[in-house]
């Protein structure tokens, strides 16, 4: 099996981790590959890092490779799939961040993780994406236009409120007076979406969210939309430029420029083992279930 390992940190919450997966994989005889600026701090950080010199490295992936495993946080899950793109390599995340709803695995799961994978003891979850073009176009957004969680609209260098002119389908929903606007997918739902007042939305909903940040008009709500839906939106306000992120990713656009949001024409891969699922990770991750009249 040849799997690509990628990674952002090598700290204290991660090293056990990292040697972990990497000590299991030398004794699998997996054909492994470690992103090539993590395997660099590995070397640098790790005090075994001569034990991992046999490790091929990689700056890009293609489809020969059958897994990629992320160490670190959904954050780092987020910048992995900028490798996997649409490559349908599926991606199993090893946890060493914090609520982690993507990256579930925990350090002493990571060997009957890997043998579960092995035995072919898994399901693929398929994660729908958004894609996004600006008019004027815009080069920090067109040489890596997607995102799996959310795209969002905000202001820059103000505190003053922006407008975001909303439209569905090329029909006008509203204009929304506030901090930004987050359009989310089903992965994203619960991540800058629901710290926002947002919904949970399990993984298979054929379903968006818009989700206003901070609106002044009290009335608007998160609104749940058909992912078929195209969505254009146009920012305001007393500052000429904006910002608009995908996923971790932020480029800088002029107010009046369109944007135009829609389900991308690929899906990532993610791997859900037995002991795992969106279910268990909401109530482990919300303490769905802790009030006391449950038990």
């Amino acid at each position: 099996m040849k799997v690509a390992i990628f990674g952002r940190f090598y700290n204290k919450t991660t090293t056990t981790s990292v040697e972990t997966l990497l000590h299991y994989l030398l004794k699998k005889e997996f054909d492994a590959y470690i992103e090539t600026e993590f395997s660099n701090l590995i070397k640098n950080e790790s005090q075994n890092g001569n034990d991992y010199s046999s490790f091929k490295t990689f700056d890009a992936l293609d489809s020969s490779f059958d897994l990629l495993v992320s160490i670190g946080g959904d954050g780092t899950i987020l910048r992995a799939i900028t490798y996997v793109k649409n490559l349908d390599i599926p991606i199993i995340g090893i946890n060493t961040g914090r609520l982690g709803f993507l990256a579930t695995i925990q350090v002493n799961q990571i060997e009957n993780a890997m043998q579960n994978i092995i035995d072919g003891n898994y399901k693929i979850s398929e994660r729908t994406l958004l894609s996004v073009e600006t008019s004027p176009e815009n080069n920090e957004i067109t040489t890596m236009n997607f995102a799996l969680n959310e795209i969002s609209v905000s202001r820059k260098n103000t505190t003053s409120m922006i407008t975001v002119e909303t439209y569905l389908d090329d029909e006008f929903l509203t204009t929304y007076w506030s901090d930004g606007l987050i359009v989310s997918t089903p992965t994203g739902s619960t991540g800058y979406s629901l710290s926002c007042g947002g919904p949970v939305i399990t993984p298979g909903a054929n379903s968006f969210a818009l989700t206003p940040i901070a609106p002044h008009n009290l009335s608007a709500r998160p609104l749940i939309i058909p992912d078929s839906t195209e969505i254009q939106l146009k920012v305001n306000g007393r500052e000429e430029q904006h910002l608009v992120s995908l996923d971790s990713r932020i480029a800088t656009l002029d107010n009046g420029t369109i944007i135009k949001i829609k389900k991308a024409d690929f899906k990532i891969k993610m791997i859900d083992l037995p002991s795992e699922s969106f279910l268990v990770t909401l109530r482990k991750k919300l303490l769905w279930g802790e009030d006391k009249r449950n038990q």
